[in-house]
Order: C-alpha cells, then sequence, then structure tokens
C-alpha cells in the first residue's frame, strides 16, 4: 500500500519541471478559466458544456422575486435606453440632412401654419392690385405689359397723395413701350422720391475655361438688369426679389442676395419706410461704436438715388457682420436707455432694422393667411370713382404700398406661387401673388416676425432627447401603458412645438419626431415588447436549466414528460463541499448581506467547478453536493471514469485555491475549504412532495462524500477522498491517512488526503508524507510509544499537520488506558 500513494523521492525535482510543463496551467488558470469544450464527452447523449450547466448561485435564487424584478427591471430600463438611442440617432440621421431639412419644411412647417391658421396682418401694408378687370374698367388691353407707363404715373401722384410712405412697383420694366411716356413715369417716380422700381435678376451657367482654352468647368452667375434708363435714374431705390425654383412651395426669401451683394425689395422697402428717422438711426449706431459706419452719408434727402440708398445699406450690412455683437448692443440699448427724442414707433422701427442686418441672407416667410390676408385694393381704385371703397378705405398715411398682379378669384393668374395656404381646388385653388409674398415677407421684416428657425444644437437637443424619451416609454412600460404614454409624449410635444411656432413664430422640428421618430419608436418598441414575450417563454424553457441538466430540462419542457421518467442510477463520481463556520458568520451578518456573502462564496467556488467540467451541482444552505458522471459507453474496467475522478480531483484542488481567494476579500473571517471525494452509484432525479420537486443526487456515494467532508473536521485536512477515487491518478501527491468506518456504515473505507498537484509539492510536504506513512504501519502495529515518538517529531516539524495531531492523541490514550481494539487499522467515528 506505501508503495501506491507515496511517492519515491528519487529523482522527484528531475521529474517537478516536466510535471508542472504538462498540469501547471490547470492551477494557475482554475479560478480565471472559462468553459472549454467537453473535447466530445457526452452525458445522455448531450455534450458535457450544455449538461453541466448548471445554477451555482443558489442564495441568489433564493432572493425571490423582488431581486428578480429589480435585475428584470434594470434590465428592461438599460434595453429601454437602447431604444431610445436607436430612435434618437434614427432623427438625427434625418434631421440633419439636406433630404430631412426638406422633409421639415414640406411637412412640419405645412402642418404648423396649418393648425395655426391665418393671423392678422399688420395694417400699415396695402397691395395696389392688379387683376384681370382693371384693364377693362380703365379702358386698356387686359396685360399690364400693354398699358402706356403714363397710367403708373397718375397712379404714384394718387398715392403720394393719399400718404403712402414708399411705393413699390412688382412691375417688368427693363423694356421701354413709349418714350414719352417712359418721361411721364420716370418724372412722377423722381418727383415721389419713395418709389422702389422691380430690378431684374438673370442667371445663366457660364462655361470656365483654362490657359489652353479648354474647358474645365461651369459656374453659375447671375447679374441684375435694371429699368430703362429714365425710370432707373428716377427710381428712389432698385431691388429685385427672386424667389426659390428649387421647390414646390415657396417658404423663403432673401433679405440680402449675397451673388449679386444687393438688399432685396423687402429689406430696401424697410430701410426707405424708416428714412424719416435716418438720422436717429445713425446716432444710434454710432453710439454703439459700429465698426465702418463713419463712410456712411449723413443724409438721405430728396435727391438721394439707387444707387445711395444700396451704397447705404451694403456699409450697414457690413458693419453687422464685421460686429457680431452690434445687434445685441442696440437692442439693449433701446430697451434700456432713455433717449430725448425716440418714441415708440421709432424703437419698433430700429429693432426691425437691428433685425434685418444682423440676421441671416435668406429667411423663413411668416404667412399670415391665403390669398388677400394682406389688404388688396384694386389699381382702378385710386384711378375713378369705385363705390366699393370709400375714403377712410384708401387712407395711405405712413403705408408701404406694394404694385403689382394679385387676382384673389382666378387660380391661373400670371404671377402666382404654391404656398402652405394655396386654397385648395374646392375653394377656387388660388395661389398667393408674388407682390403679396413680397408684402409678405415686407411685413415680416417690419414686425421682425420671420419664422426662426431653432439653432442646430437645440434642434439635434430635441430631437435627441424626444427618440429617448418616446423611445424608452415604448419599451420600458408594459405595452398596455407603452402605446398611450408614447403617443401621450408625442402629443405634448406636438402642442408645444405648435404654441411656440403661434406665439414666438418659432419653428421646431416637428415632421421629424412625429413623422419619423415616434413610429419607428412604436414599432421597435412594441416590437420588442413582443420579442420579450417571446424571449420570457424561451427563457421559462432555459430556466430548468439552471437547477437541472440540460438534458433533463430540454425533456420536461420540449417534451412534456413527467419529471419520473428522467430519474437514473449513474456511475460517478460525487464531491462535496462545505463552509466552515457558516453558524457563526450567519448570526453576524444580516439577511440581506448574508445573502452576498454567499453568492460571492458560492460563484468563487463555481468557477473552478464549471473549469473542471461538473455535471450535476446540488445546493443546500452552505454546502454543495457535484457530481462528475461516468459516459455510459465505458467498459467498466480499472479505467473506468477515470477522467471524470482526475477532474473532480483537479476541481476539489481548485476549489481550496478560490476560498483563499475569496478570503482575501473577506479578510474578517476564518474559512477552511472542506471537501470529500467519494466514486460509485447514486440515484440522479426528482425528489420531493406536495407538488414541490428538487433534482438531487442521493446514495451511499453521496452520502460517503458527505461524511469524508466532515471528517476533514477532526482530520484537520482540506480535501478527503476514498482509494477508488484516486486509483491510478498519477499527477497527485496524495497521502493514505487509514481506515474509517462512519456512523451508520458496516464497512470501513481506505481514506487518502489529497495535498496537491505533484508539480506545486516541494521536498518539505514529500518527506511529510514518508515520514507518517511509517509512524501510520507503526500504529497499525499496536506500537504506541514508537508511533507517539514519530508523530511527535512530525508534529514538531509541522505544527498544524492534523492527520499527525490525530493519530498522536489517540497513541497516548492508547498508552494510558491499554485498549484492546478488534481492528487498530480502522477507525470508528462516533459522530458525522
Amino acid at each position: 500500500m506505501k508503495s501506491i500513494w507515496r511517492l519515491e523521492q528519487d529523482g522527484a525535482w528531475g521529474r517537478f519541471r516536466a510535471i508542472r510543463k504538462q498540469f501547471g496551467l490547470l492551477r494557475e488558470g482554475a479560478v480565471r478559466a472559462t468553459l472549454r469544450p467537453a473535447w466530445g464527452r457526452r452525458i445522455w447523449g448531450l455534450d458535457r458544456r450544455v449538461a453541466g450547466r448548471a445554477a451555482f448561485s443558489p442564495v441568489r435564487a433564493s432572493w425571490g422575486t423582488h431581486g428578480l424584478k429589480l435585475r428584470g427591471g434594470l434590465i428592461r430600463w438599460l434595453n429601454g435606453l437602447a431604444v431610445g438611442a436607436f430612435v434618437a440617432l434614427a432623427g438625427l440621421t434625418v434631421v440633419l440632412t439636406d433630404l430631412g431639412q426638406d422633409f421639415e419644411k414640406n411637412f412640419g412647417l405645412t402642418w404648423l401654419f396649418g393648425i395655426r391658421g391665418a393671423i392678422e396682418a399688420p395694417q400699415d401694408i396695402v397691395i395696389v392690385a392688379i387683376n384681370g378687370n382693371t384693364g377693362e374698367r380703365l379702358g386698356l388691353p387686359p396685360l399690364p405689359r400693354n398699358w402706356p407707363r403714363s397710367v403708373h404715373a397718375r397712379l404714384i401722384d394718387s398715392l403720394v397723395g393719399r400718404g403712402a410712405s414708399v411705393i413699390v412697383f412688382d412691375l417688368d420694366l427693363q423694356r421701354s413701350r413709349s418714350t414719352e411716356d417712359d418721361l411721364v413715369f420716370a418724372k412722377a417716380v423722381a418727383d415721389a422720391s419713395r418709389v422702389i422700381l422691380f430690378e431684374m435678376l438673370d442667371g445663366q451657367r457660364q462655361a470656365i475655361f483654362n490657359s489652353n482654352g479648354e474647358q474645365v468647368g461651369l459656374v453659375w452667375k447671375e447679374r441684375l438688369i435694371e429699368p430703362v434708363a429714365p425710370l432707373a435714374d428716377a427710381a428712389k431705390a432698385l431691388a429685385p426679389f427672386p424667389l426659390p425654383k428649387d421647390q414646390i412651395a415657396v417658404d423663403t426669401f432673401w433679405a440680402f442676395k449675397p451673388s449679386v451683394d444687393a438688399p432685396t425689395i423687402p429689406a430696401v422697402a424697410l430701410q426707405l419706410h424708416a428714412l424719416g428717422s435716418y438720422d436717429k438711426w445713425l446716432d444710434l449706431i454710432e453710439r454703439n461704436e459700429a465698426l465702418g459706419v463713419g463712410d456712411l452719408p449723413r443724409e438721405l434727402g430728396h435727391a438721394a438715388r439707387a444707387h445711395d440708398v444700396r451704397a447705404l445699406m451694403r456699409g450697414l450690412r457690413r458693419a453687422f457682420l464685421l460686429d457680431p455683437g452690434l445687434g445685441e448692443r442696440i437692442t439693449k440699448d433701446l430697451d434700456g436707455t432713455p433717449m430725448p427724442g425716440l418714441v415708440e414707433a421709432d424703437r419698433r422701427l430700429f429693432k426691425a432694422l437691428t433685425g434685418l442686418y444682423q440676421g441671416t441672407d435668406e429667411r423663413f416667410l411668416n404667412f399670415y393667411g391665403p390669398a388677400g390676408s394682406i389688404a388688396n385694393i384694386p389699381y382702378q381704385a385710386f384711378l375713378t370713382e369705385d363705390p366699393r371703397f370709400a375714403g377712410a378705405d384708401l387712407d395711405l398715411t405712413g403705408k408701404t404700398v406694394f404694385v403689382g398682379y394679385s387676382d384673389l378669384y382666378n387660380p391661373g393668374q400670371l404671377d402666382g406661387f404654391y404656398t402652405v395656404f394655396t386654397q385648395r381646388a374646392s375653394e377656387g385653388g388660388v395661389d398667393l401673388s408674388g407682390v403679396e409674398i413680397m408684402a409678405t415677407a415686407f411685413a415680416n421684416l417690419l414686425t421682425d416676425r420671420s419664422v426662426r428657425p431653432s439653432e442646430t444644437q437645440i434642434t439635434m437637443g430635441i430631437v435627441l432627447l424626444f427618440g429617448l424619451v418616446v423611445g424608452g416609454l415604448s419599451f420600458i412600460p408594459h405595452a398596455m401603458a407603452a402605446l398611450p404614454l408614447a403617443l401621450g409624449v408625442g402629443l405634448l410635444y406636438a402642442l408645444a412645438a405648435q404654441y411656440a411656432f403661434d406665439r414666438t413664430d418659432l419653428w421646431l422640428p416637428l415632421a421629424t419626431p412625429m413623422l419619423i421618430q415616434l413610429p419607428a419608436a412604436l414599432f421597435v418598441g412594441l416590437g420588442g415588447h413582443y420579442w420579450l414575450e417571446w424571449r420570457q417563454k424561451m427563457r421559462a424553457s432555459a430556466a430548468l436549466s439552471h437547477y437541472l441538466p440540460a438534458r433533463v430540462a430540454q425533456s420536461l419542457t420540449d417534451t412534456g414528460v413527467a419529471p419520473a421518467a428522467l430519474n437514473r442510477v449513474v456511475e460517478g463520481t460525487c464531491l462535496a463541499t462545505d463552509m466552515s463556520g457558516f453558524t457563526s458568520i450567519s448570526e453576524k451578518m444580516r439577511p440581506r448581506e448574508l445573502a452576498r456573502f454567499m453568492n460571492d462564496y458560492f460563484d468563487s467556488l463555481a468557477v473552478p467547478l464549471k473549469h473542471h467540467f461538473v455535471d450535476v451541482t446540488q445546493f443546500h444552505a452552505d454546502s454543495i453536493m457535484c457530481a462528475w458522471i461516468e459516459p455510459e459507453d465505458t467498459d467498466g474496467g480499472a479505467s473506468a471514469g477515470m477522467a471524470d475522478r482526475q477532474q473532480a480531483v483537479l476541481a476539489a484542488l481548485d476549489v481550496a485555491d478560490a476560498v483563499q481567494l475569496f478570503l482575501e476579500r473577506h479578510t474578517r473571517f476564518q474559512l477552511n475549504a472542506r471537501v470529500g471525494l467519494e466514486t460509485g452509484r447514486f440515484f440522479l432525479g426528482h425528489t420531493g412532495g406536495g407538488g414541490r420537486l428538487v433534482f438531487s443526487i442521493l446514495g451511499d456515494c453521496a452520502n460517503t462524500a458527505s461524511r469524508l467532508e466532515g471528517l476533514n473536521k477532526y482530520l484537520g485536512t482540506q480535501i478527503l477522498a476514498t482509494e477508488p477515487v484516486v486509483e491510478g491518478l498519477d499527477n497527485i501527491l496524495l497521502r493514505p491517512v487509514g481506515r474509517f468506518q462512519f456512523v451508520g456504515k458496516a464497512d470501513a473505507r481506505p481514506v487518502v488526503e489529497v495535498l496537491g498537484r505533484l508539480s506545486d509539492m516541494s521536498e518539505a510536504q514529500y518527506r511529510l508524507c514518508a515520514d507518517f506513512a511509517e509512524a501510520l504501519d507503526l500504529f497499525h502495529a499496536r506500537q504506541w510509544a514508537n508511533a507517539a515518538v514519530r508523530l511527535d517529531a512530525i508534529v514538531r516539524d509541522h505544527p498544524d499537520d492534523g492527520p499527525s495531531t490525530f493519530y498522536l492523541e489517540r497513541c497516548r490514550r492508547y498508552q494510558a488506558d491499554s485498549p484492546d481494539p478488534d481492528d487498530v487499522t480502522v477507525i470508528r467515528m462516533l459522530a458525522k
């Protein structure tokens, strides 16, 4: 027997490095290792990796529904945030692209205007409308281009006489009809000194050539075409009014046209409207230290003409662009600083001018409603007696007048543009005329109420937040609540966006949140609910595998067989381990703290067990019972199950190491790993009653492993196994500690202490094993005195050696009591 269990010392160090090379990594990586392939090993036809998936943390399960709900709630929140992030990113992807911006204009802005409806237009703006009946009423041809321009001269005289502040002609005047009529018209324009004439903006592509005369590209070039010379010279100002051609609906206008470095008609009209307060305006910008204002003309009197006005406006525009803070300073000055001679009308006008010069070149139109929302007075009403218009209606004092083609009843009018307020066909299908759009743009500038798109950062923030909220709400609550909550948030946001638009002309993103993000959130979120429901059904099946071998769980869920049909008696190796001192530890901890402590403990032990491919694991309180099951196709010889037995022994060693690592995290406790190993036949299946079943490992094999685990307390050891467990394992240092008969057992079992891998052992441990074996032989020979001497020497060299201390006490007791046991080679245990 001694030759079987004791490692020969000769050449031990020579074999040390080779053995370590082969087995060293098992110990070094045991705690951190992940589950490895099972090399084709099978349990009931299933791969061991699947069969070995079991719950290694029963205390966590004992948290009950509270812990599971917390964990499930956290996962649901994280998944909800993920859905929200997806919806938010989808919205950002749309809203930051040109296509997304067009989408917002075509749907979001249209929606806002449609819900808001028509609003009251400023009263100091009038359109002198030429329509299909004007020519007939004046005895002139139907088309205005065929009229003598002397008629327009009569109109100017009438408008000036009625107090018009500024007169704008939205007519094509670049060709001469009659020199005499042109001169008459020019004289009226010059005498009025308040007339703005339309200037044509012509654009075309031009080829670009290199020095060799080869075409290298194309460029879009624009130029201004003035009216005929007499009129151009007489006008107070000339300006274009181009409208975008790349959109279905008109929704923007230019205040300044950078391509020709010129202000447009609405901007020029505002500046001329303020000429009466020009000196005060100039004083205001000078006191706010505007750059370059010294070059501006000090006055724009009657003699000033178009080039003077354009130079003035270019200079002011440049001053505001060079000093971005100028507009803010002027606004604060107007709001808080008393200025002599400055009335409230001046303050409003100067704020409008500040908004004009500090704003963007292109701006969004704030429409007042369908065609006719701005006062339209027929052209002929100012030249003939029209009973429909009384004198008060024709009073133009301080008003800006726009003259152009505007037919409120003809859907096919010459100068119509599609807008958000274009009437439906059933209502007449009338578009807004170009002159009314021009007047609308001027009204926006005059009241400083153009539609203001939210800044890019604000838009991104809104889309991001909206996506996170509706995405989260569509997933985090249950499906019955998710839909109304998400729709409710969408509705609240739509109402808020509408309110901001109605009250402050602020255009917040609406189409992207409501038509892209909200449907996406509902689709993904509610789809996620259905997916979760399906997943929960799958998890219900998978949950059994945390408590049962995978094959058993699969059979129960897939085939619906009775649990008893899966019970089996198998061959294998059982491992029992117990936490020493659990009772005193549980007394010192609160339940929740104890649960966390035990979870950490079981998690620590679960790693080496999984690493060594345990098949079945059973938890109870502070103990673990594991089993490695022999494949059914073994021949039953001496080598049967050797791989399983080796894995079980290595797992026991790594469990001991895992306990030491665990104690490094919990230094206030003193724990010892106690492990028992036995091999044989045992029952594997369901036990219980009253409708409650557990999957258990039962039988003499499991009971003996548990008794061996308890024997460690008496011998002061960590790992004990019976001889059959370690038979044939030549890479482990073993020490026979005698034959023991446990309480209730009829037969004694030879017990061996598992000390460790050969590669990890020292010479002192080899000598300890050899010395103890000699002392044990003396004990079995009833040489109590000699055995005591040898054991006493071992204890002096190894004070912590439990088996030597155990047998030394028995030697001394036997010497004192002179016992006469029947078989001194058997130690009969009187307690478990």
